[in-house]
């Protein structure tokens, strides 16, 4: 790790555990710990904490609501509160800038965006004509797996009450935290906003529970790829609309209808037509993983290519995400990946490739419907 970075609040604590420290988005951050695939496991069987804090934590007023639906296509203003809703920011052309997610909370609309774009996407906000204010006096852990509420409710109780998508505020102890029930691996889990003098206690209190153990990056993109979930910066980025990204559930209803945000006429015309490429998974056969910026080839001709690849741990299968024209983008449609000049067989699958466990309705609360 020879280039200039930053360290998170957590990174003593990481070192302690034995975190194989690299750069990433500016910053010092644990790649591993036990190993990416126990780590992998552990997460989709128990419960795995991520440091997240490189991540840009912002603030605008209640009364932003309508100019933030300038700069992205969600309906913000008809967001309800303890709400997340995820969206992106748009440039002139509809291309991605970031993706994003936004809550509406009682005194403020919060956001989380993503590490490596937070300066431009401030700058970009502010130029929008808002009021921003970057809390860097929080960081943000993630909480993922079955059972990571088990784990959490016995340090905050309550927690359990939340559902997938919903958040709220809560204490531990005299410590303020804003808990979410969201992630970025499929599974279950809960996102943690705490004050950045608090962080490394509750992690040692959360590592102190049996169904918990610290995982790191490398874990956190073999998870969001077995859960089809894109990755800003490869699979997403100012040159791929949201209608090409397969993410047009993030262009709600109203703005459907209404446009009003960067590239409507673009983003709209794909939606209601069809857009020339689309994003799709692929199982490759054999057990070679494939990477990033491998060709998708068609009787020869390099018809798209690969933005994530990698092996899947659960699925003991290596997968990845293309982009291919959307005439190839059906399930079923075979196809190769060029490997260094070598071509594996790959076939057209749909996403996530592990089922999400999301919960949509607290079990206390399942129950008493009954």
């Amino acid at each position: 790790m020879d280039e200039a970075v930053a360290l998170l609040p957590l990174d003593a604590l990481h070192r302690e555990l034995g975190g194989r420290m690299v750069a990433f988005a500016g910053y010092a951050m644990p790649i591993q710990y036990d190993g990416i695939i126990a780590e992998h496991n552990w997460t989709r069987t128990a419960a795995g904490l991520f440091d997240v804090s490189h991540m840009g934590q912002l603030t605008l007023p209640l009364d932003a609501d309508v100019a933030l639906e300038t700069v992205l296509p969600g309906d913000i203003t008809g967001l309800r509160e303890g709400c997340l809703r995820y969206s992106m920011l748009l440039n002139p052309r509809g291309g991605i800038l970031d993706d994003l997610m936004v809550t509406r909370r009682s005194g403020d609309l919060y956001l989380v965006v993503n590490g490596a774009t937070k300066t431009a996407d401030i700058t970009h906000l502010a130029m929008s004509g808002l009021t921003v204010s970057h809390r860097e006096d929080l960081a943000l852990l993630a909480l993922q797996g079955p059972k990571a509420v088990d784990a959490l409710e016995r340090l905050v109780p309550g927690v359990s009450e939340l559902s997938f998508m919903r958040a709220g505020s809560f204490t531990w102890g005299d410590v303020p935290l804003w808990i979410s029930r969201s992630g970025y691996t499929g599974e279950d889990g809960f996102e943690i906003s705490v004050p950045a003098t608090a962080v490394e206690a509750l992690a040692r209190a959360l590592l102190a529970e049996p169904e918990v153990k610290p995982v790191g990056l490398g874990a956190r993109d073999s998870l969001r790829l077995e859960a089809g979930l894109p990755l800003y910066g490869h699979d997403l980025t100012p040159d791929i609309t949201p209608v090409e990204a397969n993410l047009a559930f993030a262009i709600s209803k109203r703005r459907k209808t209404e446009g009003g945000f960067p590239g409507a006429a673009i983003v709209l015309d794909q939606l209601f037509n069809g857009a020339a490429r689309k994003r799709v998974g692929l199982r490759i056969e054999g057990r070679q993983p494939v990477r990033e910026g491998a060709g998708v080839v068609v009787d020869g001709v390099t018809v798209g290519q690969v933005t994530s690849g990698g092996f899947g741990p659960a699925l003991g299968a290596p997968i990845a995400m293309a982009y291919v024209p959307a005439a190839l983008a059906a399930d079923g449609t075979a196809l190769h990946v060029d490997v260094r000049g070598r071509l594996l067989a790959a076939t057209v699958v749909s996403m996530p490739f592990f089922p999400k466990s999301y919960v949509r309705q607290p079990l206390a609360k399942a129950g008493a419907a009954q």
